[in-house]
């Protein structure tokens, strides 16, 4: 491990005195899988550059934040030939999936991105070495659509593979325990940065010919002074149903109703939306969702550590009426698991835009909050003997956190800063779209979305019927969106890309605020900054149709489908992608064997000309797409052919027989004007 510096360590001791003094648990017999993973190999660390190595020095891209979508932006943009350094404000990097977070938040277990896929091959070949061929930490630590979970991770094990893939990658420089304090900006360009040693006053400056803000606050594009957000949005600014301060309930049952039933390929979730109070407000203010930390616990007598004495400020009366009385639920891989109950709606508001003292304070709060929480589950005589034996099977990991009282190194930062991009991502483009059988379609589209619109509670308040303020899970309201490349792109800024704090309302941040999304957006802004290097162009001026093909034929999902696996064999696979960002299918079934309906073929042949022709309305092909599939006739090669421009290929197809959706989609793609 490396040496933290001593205000750090210093900060540490401070914040972890008193709650976090713990012991191990009484003796226990040894468990054998604790012998398979001594053989494992130890979290080897990225190795990281000394501040006066990088002072004055000049990169193609500069990634600020090491988060799961820093990583992914940097290693791609590095094996694409850029000169890359990233700067993470700790010691550690790859966000909150090693941070106790655990599981990919996820409805969709298949593949989405490059990188992504790269990194959940590395954490399934751990466990299968470890553990054994289909042993339960095997099978559960899987990313796979066959359980819910789709796929774990020990927080430890997540760590040492996202160094890895930066330890791999010699065009990459580590910066840690650094944060931009200040930016030189020239009219719509960023030239170089300014970084403070964390828990210190040393400065250094970099520049480069790009950036990207990949923090989970928004903090160097915030000192850029681009337009940004901070909370929720009124009802009335984008016509979002469920925006601005609302108060409602959460029912149970599965949604959406379409997943249940089979007709969309993704997880049910086991919530919904309830009813939604009409005389809300709906107005906009400045609460983002609440955050926590979220604890990696341990059911592993061995391995297990118990606290001895409450956190430091405990106060049991917060705890007797509180109502999200949990510790963990089910084990994932190796006896262990999150803690996701301990939240404080309403303490965090200050948090997006503080410095980084104040945000310690309110750090320190979630955490002594947490281990109260705990605490009193396991000792408060309230709780029934019986209950407190089931929540003392549970402690902090021994394995885990070692340098840090076994404690997660962030806390667990669910909103803060959106920047106002060149899209906003709305409540709109996460429902299905009016006509057609697909959210809107987005003809930049670099990343989908699977996850449904959520949000935790916003403060504490409440009214007669209704108890919640803020808190919503669409479930059913929610379908899998395409994100599109103009909500990476700040307002008034050319070559700064923010992956990860995006342009998104209130609303519709549940849908984006996922590792696996952030992953495939960070990806893609890595994909972006290597193509606009090698045109000498900033990212903003990107061809976005360029990029969009670039992503499809890297087999990307940029546009979801239930039948199609992206990472397939198939050669039309990438051709299916692009049109679907195209207008051209009006659902999730890409049917790519099926016969094409000539209405169909006719409103295809209409699209593509407009295409062509740089006309083409991809939302209103769509809902010429969905009338036509309505029609019964099916079309043959010839009369295809004969709506198409004349080309070698065209003139060649004569004949009678009935083409397939296929066919079709290779004959366009061979039309389709060169980028």
């Amino acid at each position: 491990m490396r040496t933290i510096s001593a205000i750090l360590l210093l900060f540490l001791a401070a914040s972890l005195a008193g709650g976090a003094d713990a012991r191990q648990s009484k003796a226990a017999p040894p468990d054998p899988r604790l012998a398979a993973r001594a053989k494992s190999e130890p979290v080897q660390l990225a190795k990281a550059a000394r501040p006066a190595d990088v002072d004055g020095k000049s990169y193609d891209l500069v990634v600020v934040g090491g988060t799961a979508g820093g990583v992914a932006c940097a290693v791609r943009a590095a094996r694409e030939g850029a000169s890359v350094l990233i700067v993470q404000h700790n010691r550690h990097l790859g966000g909150m999936m090693i941070n106790g977070l655990m599981q990919w938040d996820a409805l969709y277990g298949g593949h989405r991105a490059p990188l992504f896929t790269e990194l959940l091959g590395r954490i399934e070949k751990y466990y299968r070495t470890v553990y054994g061929e289909n042993s339960r930490d095997h099978l559960v630590a899987r990313f796979t659509q066959e359980h819910y979970p789709m796929g774990w991770a020990e927080p430890h094990v997540a760590e040492r593979e996202f160094n890895r893939l930066i330890a791999g990658e010699k065009r990459i420089t580590v910066l840690l325990a650094h944060y931009p304090m200040a930016v030189e900006r020239e009219g719509a360009l960023l030239r170089g940065v300014t970084l403070r040693e964390y828990g210190g006053a040393k400065e250094i400056k970099v520049r480069a010919a790009m950036f990207a803000d990949a923090t989970y606050e928004g903090d160097l594009f915030a000192l850029a002074k681009v337009p940004y957000r901070v909370g929720r949005e009124a009802r009335s600014e984008f016509n979002e149903p469920h925006a601005g301060v609302v108060f409602g309930n959460i029912a149970k049952g599965p949604a959406p109703t379409d997943a249940v039933e089979g007709r969309l390929n993704i997880h049910p979730y086991s919530q919904r939306q309830g009813t939604i109070d009409p005389t809300s407000p709906f107005t906009a203010d400045r609460a983002v969702q609440a955050y926590n930390y979220r604890f990696c616990v341990t059911k592993e007598p061995a391995n297990r550590v118990m606290l001895t004495t409450p956190p430091p400020g405990y106060d049991r009366e917060e705890y007797v009426r509180y109502e999200r009385k949990s510790i963990a639920t089910n084990p994932g891989p190796n006896q262990k698991s999150h803690m996701n109950s301990p939240i404080l709606p309403g303490e965090n508001h200050d948090y997006p835009e503080a410095d980084w003292a104040t945000r310690e304070k309110i750090i320190a709060r979630h955490k002594n909050f947490a281990l109260g929480l705990i605490w009193f589950l396991q000792n408060d005589e309230s709780v029934s003997a019986k209950q407190r034996a089931e929540f003392r099977q549970w402690g902090l990991p021994k394995d885990e956190f070692a340098d840090r009282g076994h404690i997660p190194y962030e806390m667990y930062v669910r909103e803060a800063r959106h920047i106002v991009g060149r899209h906003v991502f709305t409540e709109r483009d996460g429902s299905l779209a009016p006509g057609f059988a697909r959210t809107p379609v987005m003809p930049d589209s670099v990343a989908i979305t699977d996850w449904y619109m959520d949000s935790h509670s916003c403060t504490t308040n409440s009214r007669p019927g209704f108890r919640y303020d803020g808190k919503l899970i669409l479930t059913e309201e929610s379908r899998p969106g395409q994100i599109p490349y103009r909500s990476l792109l700040p307002e008034g800024v050319d070559n700064l890309l923010v992956p990860v704090c995006l342009s998104a309302t209130h609303i519709a941040w549940g849908a984006v605020r996922l590792e696996p999304v952030w992953m495939q957006t960070g990806e893609a802004a890595g994909v972006a900054a290597a193509m606009a290097l090698k045109q000498n162009l900033p990212p903003a001026q990107l061809n976005p149709d360029q990029l969009v093909r670039e992503l499809c034929e890297r087999r990307f999902m940029v546009s979801f489908f239930n039948d199609v696996n992206v990472r397939g064999s198939e050669t039309w696979i990438p051709m299916a992608e692009y049109f679907a960002t195209r207008g051209f299918f009006h659902d999730y079934n890409a049917r790519m064997g099926d016969s094409l309906k000539l209405a169909t073929a006719k409103a295809w042949a209409d699209g593509l000309a407009k295409l062509r022709a740089g006309k083409l309305d991809p939302n209103s092909l769509a809902r010429a797409v969905a009338g036509a599939e309505r029609t019964d006739m099916d079309a043959t090669e010839a009369e295809f052919a004969a709506l198409l421009p004349p080309s070698p290929k065209t003139a060649q197809l004569k004949s009678k027989a009935i083409i397939t959706r296929e066919e079709a989609v290779r004959l366009m793609w061979d039309l389709l004007p060169k980028p």
